[in-house]
């Protein structure tokens, strides 16, 4: 599961690039937020479901706009170079839509893609002594993940400001930085965030893990699991996704979450004709861990004051 090192780990990486300022591993990380964390009263994980603040958005409001409604699903990157002409699913490029219509996307599904139902967990063997290899250990699992960034209002609300993520499985140091920057710097839905954002936000780390083929489109739990479909429509593949939760957000039933998910992949049929359109669907799990930025930055000043 996530951890809030694993998003203090982003707030390292982001930071240091738009500052230019050293970073710290995530090992560094890792081991100092648990030094941290035993010497002072740190408050627990906030932990929510993935992408739980992630709901559907609306096309015509920018950004800024007080009618703004985050994306339930970003888009995912890397498109299988077997099929980079095709629509498949390893790739996913999300376009905002309406609340009661998903976004618009493709997906991709290469041979890379493989590696997220087979590799999930692996531990890569580098020689390290057992004391190393227990401390420095979680840098070194592989996952499919996802980054969002959200803008925390004044009153508490939260809004979307950058969300990409892959299921391809991943180290998770270059995993996190590499996400951390494209979902803050590369999601073509927003502007890049600047430095100055940086105090108004908040990170979500999501780490999936139980990827199962289902023989029906309805074996998936409203709450549990997430969904990633794929189908043939007019001879051309299609494929979508949305993270747990997104469903119990909405107040979708499973017949409207599969409607929305087909209408996000760019089909066009009847709603009610969805059920004669023959689907691959694969459910998985993952819980999101957030961290605030003044809570980064208080652990950060301990860092810096202490000399670690």
């Amino acid at each position: 599961m996530a951890t809030q090192a694993h998003c203090a780990f982003c707030f390292e990486s982001l930071s240091s690039t738009l500052t230019k300022q050293h970073s710290l591993s995530l090992h560094e990380v890792e081991t100092l937020w648990k030094k941290w964390n035993n010497g002072s009263p740190n408050p627990s994980p906030t932990l929510g479901p993935a992408q739980s603040d992630s709901e559907l958005e609306d096309p015509s409001a920018p950004p800024g706009d007080a009618s703004y409604r985050p994306a339930a699903v970003s888009r995912l990157l890397a498109p299988s170079p077997s099929t980079a002409s095709s629509s498949s699913v390893q790739s996913i490029a999300s376009t905002p839509s309406g609340a009661s219509e998903a976004s618009s996307a493709t997906s991709k599904s290469g041979s890379s893609s493989r590696s997220s139902f087979f590799g999930l967990g692996k531990r890569l063997k580098r020689g390290m002594g057992r004391d190393d290899e227990e401390e420095g250990e979680g840098e070194l699992e592989e996952h499919p993940l996802f980054v969002t960034w959200n803008v925390v209002l004044k009153s508490g609300e939260r809004r979307l400001r950058g969300c990409i993520g892959t299921f391809e499985a991943l180290g998770l140091e270059d995993g996190l930085r590499s996400y951390a920057l494209t979902s803050a710097l590369d999601d073509t839905r927003f502007h890049p965030i600047s430095a100055s954002e940086l105090p108004t936000l908040e990170v979500g780390v999501t780490l999936l893990t139980h990827f199962e083929p289902i023989a029906s489109p309805l074996d998936w739990e409203i709450g549990t699991h997430g969904l990633r479909i794929s189908f043939t429509h007019h001879g051309r593949r299609y494929g979508s996704t949305y993270l747990p939760d997104v469903a119990k957000e909405q107040g979708w039933t499973k017949d409207e979450t599969m409607v929305s998910l087909m209408r996000k992949a760019g089909w066009s049929g009847r709603k009610e004709e969805w059920r004669k359109v023959e689907l691959s669907v694969v459910r998985y799990q993952g819980r999101q861990v957030r961290l605030e930025y003044g809570e980064w930055k208080a652990w950060r000043a301990w860092v810096e004051e202490t000399g670690h």
